[in-house]
């Protein structure tokens, strides 16, 4: 994969966040950059990376900040972001998704512009797109 780091950093938070962690890491392929767990024993901050890309999150907190954030199991489902991975196996990737239990939104399924892809949710409802599509590297 490549190694140029992106500067666009999605920032999400969850309920288990420890839980989310490992998920995320087993099914989608994150790898643990830092984990920083509060004095409460609550993760205050981390970062998972994959290729040149990276997300953060923490748990879900009870401050001014925190108030302004709702997962989507709060909301009905609904959300307001869409995060979109670019993996060399989408067909590992669903495999996985799928042997986790993860609500499949979009089977794997080939695109007209090259791509395999297929979108799922995590377990507390956040929609992850994978496919092998790169617009870093795609021809126009």
């Amino acid at each position: 994969m490549w190694n140029t780091p992106s500067t666009v950093i999605p920032a999400l938070r969850y309920r288990n966040a420890r839980a989310a962690i490992d998920w995320l890491c087993q099914v989608v392929g994150f790898v643990r950059k830092t984990v920083h767990e509060g004095a409460d024993g609550a993760i205050s901050h981390a970062e998972l990376t994959l290729g040149g890309g990276m997300i953060m999150l923490g748990s879900e907190k009870d401050d001014d900040y925190g108030k302004g954030f709702r997962s989507p199991q709060a909301l009905g489902g609904a959300e307001s972001r869409s995060a979109y991975i670019v993996v060399d196996d989408a067909d590992a990737v669903f495999a996985r998704a799928q042997a986790a239990g993860a609500t499949i939104v979009r089977p794997l399924q080939d695109t007209p512009y090259g791509s395999r892809e297929c979108m799922f949710k995590d377990p507390e409802g956040h929609s992850w797109s994978v496919g092998t599509y790169n617009p870093w590297t795609a021809q126009a």
